[in-house]
């Protein structure tokens, strides 16, 4: 019987991420994907609709792990303005600029999930021995002093360490028999990407409508000619409004976006690949078991309107790994007291943010006036206070997390 020292379901962007970490501490995972090779050729042809708001935390651990320089394209972002449609209150963060900012100038950057998970496969078959794709899981059971995993093709493995990096949806999660704390907001997300008659400038936007939040965010263009002009769009909506909105035609609907969006960028010239997907909160009631720990959404799933949801899936995979590390260097592995660590380290802080996401998309909403005033005046108060701006700037970086950990 061959023992596994450490097994991860899931090599998406955590997963994967969760085993480049622990390669450069010197421990080689197995990992087990549901997905296939990705061709390049494929991946970088395409334009995705969809990106990924990664910020300064997340690329620094993907520097670290060896994921960034295999990145084909991404938008950097220098600049994140936030306002309501009411033209009461808005906060500007950074500063916008027709030119590519310089790095250090960096709030994030934009990336599209297919280009990440190229980058991703690329390094984990370079440094991970044991990387197995179009894997599927059937069965997960615990025993005495190790996990058994069982693969569909009917081969059985055996681990002190099962890591879940799984989705939202996680098989891990159900195996393992973790509940999961649902919040339903009954709002639905449209996605799609736009091409606007003004650029960017490298800020990405996002104005508060009383049906709820409306983001335009930088994204790359294979025509150079219309560099700096697309954005992949995340609309929030009641449901009801979104089914409706996704029945319309291209012409009406890009005249719904620029309308909503009090033509910020002057007309939406083209839209393209509309998709629709319903809000929900979720939250793992434990992220661990004896030798078993949840990572990424598997864990938690939060509210889009910041666009934090991926990067608190980094920070799960930072905090784990250099809570694993350095018990290893002191000859454990896998306790239960280390993955508890993990999950107070990281459970109260996704916690603390899934909620105050909910907070803030009620708060916007209101639409009685007293109270429309009152949270006018607090956005006022913000965007005047440079130290106010630093802290939340701060984080937003996910810095000051990451800072608990080797990583920085």
């Amino acid at each position: 019987m061959t023992q596994h020292q450490v097994i991860i379901v899931g090599g998406g962007l955590v997963g994967g991420l969760t085993a480049l970490l622990l390669a450069k501490a010197g421990i080689q995972a197995t990992v087990l994907d549901a997905s296939p090779i990705l061709q390049a050729e494929q991946v970088l042809s395409q334009t995705n609709p969809r990106v990924l708001a990664i910020n300064l935390a997340s690329m620094k651990l993907m520097q670290y792990a060896g994921i960034w320089s295999h990145l084909q394209r991404h938008e950097p972002y220098s600049g994140m303005q936030v306002w309501h449609r009411d033209g009461m209150g808005e906060v500007m963060f950074g500063h916008a600029s027709q030119r590519m900012p310089m790095q250090q100038d960096w709030l994030g950057s934009m990336v599209e999930p297919s280009i990440l998970n190229l980058a991703i496969q690329t390094e984990l078959q370079a440094q991970v021995k044991d990387y197995r794709t179009q894997v599927q899981v059937t069965h997960i059971e615990r025993f005495p002093h190790s996990w058994q995993v069982t693969l569909a093709t009917g081969e059985i493995l055996h681990t002190p360490l099962v890591i879940g990096a799984d989705g939202a949806n996680s098989f891990v999660r159900q195996q393992a028999g973790i509940g999961l704390d649902v919040l339903n907001y009954h709002e639905t997300a449209i996605s799609c990407a736009i091409r606007t008659e003004q650029p960017h400038q490298h800020v990405a936007r996002q104005i508060f409508l009383p049906t709820g939040p409306l983001a335009f965010l930088p994204m790359q263009s294979l025509n150079q000619v219309e560099s700096g002009h697309w954005q992949s769009v995340v609309w929030t909506l009641p449901t009801d409004y979104a089914e409706e909105y996704q029945q319309l035609d291209d012409e009406v609907f890009k005249q719904k976006i620029a309308q909503a969006s009090h033509y910020m960028l002057g007309d939406v010239l083209d839209v393209v690949s509309r998709a629709a997907f319903p809000l929900l909160a979720r939250q793992a009631q434990s992220y661990v078991a004896d030798g078993l720990a949840l990572v990424g959404d598997a864990a938690h799933v939060i509210h889009p309107l910041a666009g934090q949801g991926v990067n608190l899936g980094c920070l799960d995979a930072a905090v784990l790994v250099d809570c694993l590390a350095k018990d290893l260097q002191r000859g454990a592995w896998a306790n239960v007291q280390t993955l508890r660590k993990y999950e107070h380290q990281r459970r109260l802080h996704n916690s603390m943010m899934m909620h105050s996401m909910s907070a803030l998309g009620w708060v916007n909403k209101w639409q009685v006036q007293p109270l429309q005033w009152l949270r006018s005046e607090g956005m006022n108060v913000v965007a005047k206070q440079a130290k106010l701006i630093e802290f939340f700037s701060q984080q937003a970086s996910g810095l000051q997390a990451l800072s608990q950990t080797q990583y920085i």
